[in-house]
């Protein structure tokens, strides 16, 4: 059950986290980017893969 929540958690953090990030970095770059559902993509898939990693190595068995 209680992984059940962090990944839910973790999922919610990550999406408005990698939304946030994206936003920044285009504020930086200074225009949107063409193809920001795959930037999106991208940061999403690293940012998820190292989190589930961290749970599973914090999560009680």
């Amino acid at each position: 059950m209680i992984d059940l929540i962090a990944y839910t958690l973790a999922g919610i953090i990550l999406y408005f986290g990698s939304d946030w990030i994206l936003d920044q970095i285009e504020n930086a770059v200074g225009r949107k980017f063409d193809n920001r559902n795959l930037i999106f993509f991208g940061i999403i898939l690293i940012l998820a893969l190292s989190s589930f990693a961290a749970i599973r190595m914090l999560a009680p068995e």
